[in-house]
């Protein structure tokens, strides 16, 4: 055997052992990981850590063209520089043609229930930005309130603590990021704004590329995982949003930001349910807008609850969820000035379907939509969607 096929065969067993392949239809909330918890809990002993998830897609709009998409494709790598110091990272391919690093940290463990971290994290609100692993949320689409309200995937740079208290079955973490951008200068001389009333805050992330810095945001949260089956979390997010220079000085070139969001889960035998609710309020907007020219609420609102029954007997190797959600989200909770409120960004969507586990790690879904706002005859499309998933 010549030295370079000792070496790919060396490689490739070294992967193999290091892959982390658990349960993905975890029905146990209290003990719930999402990718980075498994990177950093699972290469036994090994350096590297090799894993993946993804998505492919169909959605078919009520009386308009279905389309197919490679929604997207996460290579997850972990590497241990020893006993204490790991470091994690998701590159991310969206739609076969657009590639982001979605995280990439250094984590320190001080003690055995407390670590540092640093580099390009997740802000840790609500359920799915930080749990959005195809394989552990029902419906082939993620919650609309974890788009719009809190805009997933949410990441930036910044550095911080997480640890537990395991006698008080508690958990938390908090970090300093940078925050969203605002304004900049647009190609002719003016201002333009990140930030409107469609969408809220997401067209502010600003994601780890060149972000601007000019004043530092607070981010924290503490879950609670003390009974049997229940997890339950409470989350912040305070501090303002981030101009360039040369046009920080302007009046309505940042906002306020206060956010807070309340999530629970819970499962029993068959059973699973989750729920949560997300409240920003938004300071400035008033200049914000004189100056974008956007329709930026002051407000942004957004709660859902589900349920989901698995069908298969508790025995079997498979699980068959049939889920219902309810959701309701309004980017326009509340205006200042002269803006009116539009009632086309108070929506509303029922979403009811299957998710069919045929292994650990893969997943089939198949979902209807019911979608309004609260526009008399508002015309949004219902929508029928399918989906695989898997995560490894």
């Amino acid at each position: 055997m010549n030295k370079r096929t000792f070496l790919l065969l060396f490689l490739v067993v070294n992967f193999s052992y290091s892959q982390t392949v658990r349960d993905s239809t975890q029905l146990s909330p209290q003990n719930q990981e999402n990718a980075t918890q498994r990177l950093l809990s699972g290469n036994l002993g090994r350096a590297v850590t090799l894993g993946a998830y993804g998505e492919l897609t169909y959605n078919q709009p009520e009386g308009a063209n279905g389309e197919l998409d490679v929604q997207r494709l996460v290579l997850l790598l972990g590497y241990k520089f020893d006993d204490r110091t790991q470091f994690v990272t998701e590159i991310e391919i969206e739609h076969v043609e657009e590639i982001f690093v979605e995280q990439a940290f250094i984590n320190y463990a001080v003690g055995d229930n407390v670590s540092l971290r640093g580099g390009l994290m997740l802000i840790p609100m609500g359920i799915i930005n930080e749990y959005h692993e195809p394989t552990t949320f029902n419906g082939t689409e993620r919650p609309a309130v974890d788009n719009v309200i809190v805009p997933t995937t949410w990441r930036e740079l910044g550095v911080g603590v997480t640890g537990r208290f395991p006698d008080a079955s508690v958990g938390y973490q908090a970090y300093i990021f940078n925050g969203f951008k605002s304004t900049d200068i647009d190609g002719e001389g003016g201002v333009k704004g990140f930030l409107k009333g469609s969408n809220g805050l997401r067209g502010g992330r600003q994601k780890g590329i060149k972000s601007t810095v000019d004043s530092p945001t607070f981010s924290t949260k503490i879950e609670y995982y003390g009974f049997p089956g229940l997890r339950m979390g409470l989350s912040g997010y305070f501090g303002k949003t981030q101009a360039a220079d040369d046009v920080e000085h302007l009046d309505g070139a940042t906002i306020g930001i206060s956010m807070v969001g309340f999530d629970v889960r819970y499962a029993f035998r068959k059973i699973t349910a989750r729920g949560q609710f997300i409240y920003a309020s938004l300071s400035d907007t008033q200049a914000y807008n004189t100056l974008t020219g956007q329709d930026l609420g002051s407000a942004l609102l957004g709660y859902y609850g589900e349920v989901a029954y698995n069908i298969l007997p508790l025995s079997a190797r498979q699980r068959l969820f049939a889920f219902a959600r309810y959701e309701k989200y309004d980017t326009h909770a509340s205006t200042n000035g002269m803006l009116v409120r539009n009632d086309a960004y108070n929506r509303t969507d029922i979403t009811t379907g299957l998710s069919y586990h045929i292994a650990q790690g893969v997943v089939i879904k198949g979902d209807y939509q019911f979608r309004d706002n609260n526009v008399a005859n508002g015309n949004v499309a219902n929508r029928l969607n399918f989906g695989i998933g898997v995560w490894f």
